[in-house]
């Protein structure tokens, strides 16, 4: 039994570093960041809609 926990943790060790979980919370984007508002200019304050009729 003393030789199986040594094994089971080097196990354990490498299927982390393998076998990395896919988190997508990581990669998700929520919404255009700092590069659009640059890209875009200053933005304008209470923009009305009427522009797009």
């Amino acid at each position: 039994m003393k030789f199986l926990a040594p094994v089971t943790k080097l196990a354990a060790a490498f299927r982390k570093f393998a076998a990395r979980r896919y988190r997508p919370e990581l990669y998700y984007m929520r919404g255009p960041g700092p590069a659009t508002a640059r890209r875009m200019g200053t933005p304008r304050q209470n923009q009305s809609i009427d522009h797009y009729a």
